[in-house]
């Protein structure tokens, strides 16, 4: 019976997988999923789903409620109005962990697995259950081993009685599970959010960036083991902020894009070493820059500082009234042909699926 439930649960948790499949690029865009966000599940609705349930009785016979009233008709007593004709819809909501989000969104759009660049050179050092000795305390008693080597010499001694099988442990017989450290490697990163927050990124473009740095985290923390994310804000000044402020700061003025490069810069010099962390840096902005000279500022900061010592640098450009939009194109002609630069476009919710698949397609 076990077995059943537990056979009929997987294949419940299998369609559950496959509806989301479905309708992935919509869920994508879903602002409030991100809202239900808890430590590890997010609720998902999703329509057309039904709890298994028991059904008693046979529909052909008369019973509770026979007579001879129609579809629709009211009940004894005033009702309101007649009964609708058309079926509701079955909407259930179903908790799934982040991991199990991020695997569907890797196998979805086809993602690699990231084989993080250089050795792994921090380690945490966890006690494994590995071994079986024959002293230790109480708490660590191996049942199954103890019962065996007990059960085995009441056997081999001839006092075992299968009408009362009673089994008496003995010092010789009690097992014990035994530990040995065991250093692990960890495969740490660190991702680095800029947005341009002048006066030409408005809320619409915010929730975009909100939406797509969602799931970059999403399947960026199901492939490393420790993820630190800094975030930096900048108009024609740039500073690190808290992620709260990240997504709901507000501003004006103009663009210089080349200080959040910078802050970047100092930022990962200070804290992080590169033979000890992948590092991935995503930059939001309309495409809006100050001037020209400040955009070649930008893509010498890029060449020089801070791609040699990344895994990706990914430009994400959404649309607005109010931006150029010409930043991504110089991006795409100073270094459009750097192995770790992915420049996209986000014009809607929708594109955030493409632009996902083109950041990580390479496995970077």
């Amino acid at each position: 019976m076990v077995l059943r439930i537990d056979k009929d649960h997987q294949r419940f948790r299998q369609i559950v997988k496959g509806r989301i499949r479905d309708d992935l690029r919509k869920f994508l865009t879903r602002g409030e999923l991100i809202g239900k966000e808890g430590k590890h599940l997010i609720s998902i609705p999703l329509k057309g789903i039904d709890l298994p349930h028991f059904r008693y009785g046979d529909n052909s016979d008369g019973g509770v409620g026979q007579g001879d009233g129609k579809p629709g008709d009211p009940a004894d007593g005033e009702g309101q109005g007649a009964g609708g004709e058309n079926p509701g819809n079955h909407i259930m909501e179903v908790d799934i962990s982040l991991d199990e989000l991020a695997d569907i969104l890797g196998e979805e759009l086809r993602l690699p697995r990231i084989e993080p660049k250089g050795k792994h050179n921090i380690t945490s050092v966890k006690d494994r259950y590995s071994s079986i000795r024959q002293t230790g305390p109480e708490s660590l008693r191996h049942f199954k081993r103890t019962f065996r080597k007990a059960l085995a010499r009441t056997i081999m001694t001839g006092v075992y009685d299968p009408d009362e099988p009673i089994i008496v442990f003995e010092r010789s017989d009690k097992q014990y599970r035994s530990w040995k450290p065991v250093k692990k490697p960890q495969s740490n990163a660190v991702i680095v959010y800029m947005m341009d927050v002048s006066g030409s990124m408005g809320a619409e473009q915010k929730e975009l960036v909100r939406l797509e740095a969602f799931w970059i985290d999403a399947w960026l923390r199901r492939n490393y083991e420790g993820i630190d994310s800094r975030y930096i804000v900048h108009d024609v000044n740039a500073q690190e902020v808290d992620r709260e402020t990240f997504f709901h700061v507000r501003e004006d003025g103009g663009t210089k894009i080349s200080s959040a490069f910078k802050v970047c810069q100092d930022l990962l010099n200070r804290h992080y070493e590169p033979s000890e962390w992948n590092t991935y840096l995503f930059h939001f902005s309309d495409g809006d820059n100050s001037s020209e000279s400040d955009s070649r500022e930008c893509c010498r900061l890029l060449r020089d500082e801070l791609l040699p010592r990344s895994n990706l640098f990914g430009y994400c450009q959404v649309a607005s009234a109010y931006g150029s939009g010409n930043f991504i194109n110089v991006i795409r002609e100073n270094l459009g042909t750097v192995e770790n630069v992915v420049t996209s476009r986000v014009n809607t919710k929708d594109d955030i699926y493409d632009s996902i698949k083109a950041f990580f397609a390479a496995g970077r």
